[in-house]
């Protein structure tokens, strides 16, 4: 399943695309999400979710599989998990910026997504609105944290990480029906854009 996304950042895209590929500076910004290892190009890492009082954990991993500066392209390969075995997901995800202007890079993010599961029962829509969402807090983070805030200091520790809240995320009426695949689907989304970014 294909779910294709954009957003804006006001640098120049040189900078941007610096920006986007240091995964361990703007990892803190993707809600529920802590990148735990980086070994070469593989990024590992957990994904906390949750629906009223359940609290779920996921493990994923990703490769950056091309990294072309010349064109700004970057291609990765992402997989998720459930801990305790109850579903998984992939994906290859494309990320293209294009200058918009000498201030202002457009990101162009392609998600090809396979799912197995209870998740393969979510249509293309679903999905689609809670990535837009998602997408759009990690956005907002960035922004205010890592491109308007200043570097943390080394004796600061990072904040506890707080599982996303499906509730706020997806919608009531959708989790009523699909709660485990929402769970899943939300922790490989969470993966896919902590680690293409």
């Amino acid at each position: 399943m294909k779910i294709e996304d954009t957003f804006r950042v006001d640098l120049p895209i040189e900078e941007a695309w610096r920006v986007l590929l240091d995964i361990e500076r703007i990892a803190p910004c993707m809600p529920g999400a802590e990148l735990q290892e980086v070994e070469g190009d593989e990024y590992r890492g957990v994904v906390k979710v949750k629906v009223g009082p359940i609290t779920a954990q996921y493990k994923g991993a990703a490769r950056l599989v091309e990294a072309d500066a010349a064109v700004h392209r970057a291609v990765i390969e992402a997989s998720g998990r459930d801990t305790r075995g109850q579903g998984n997901a992939s994906a290859t995800v494309t990320m293209s910026l294009t200058s918009l202007s000498g201030e202002s890079t457009e990101v162009s993010v392609d998600n090809d997504v396979t799912v197995t599961g209870k998740v393969a029962q979510f249509g293309r829509g679903v999905m689609a609105d809670v990535s837009s969402k998602l997408l759009a807090q990690f956005v907002e983070c960035l922004e205010t944290n890592v491109l308007g805030g200043a570097a943390p200091t080394p004796d600061e520790s990072p904040p506890p990480v707080e599982p996303v809240d499906l509730l706020r995320t997806a919608g009531a009426p959708v989790l009523k029906r699909f709660v485990p695949a929402v769970l899943l689907l939300a922790a490989l989304i969470v993966v896919v854009i902590l680690l293409v970014r």
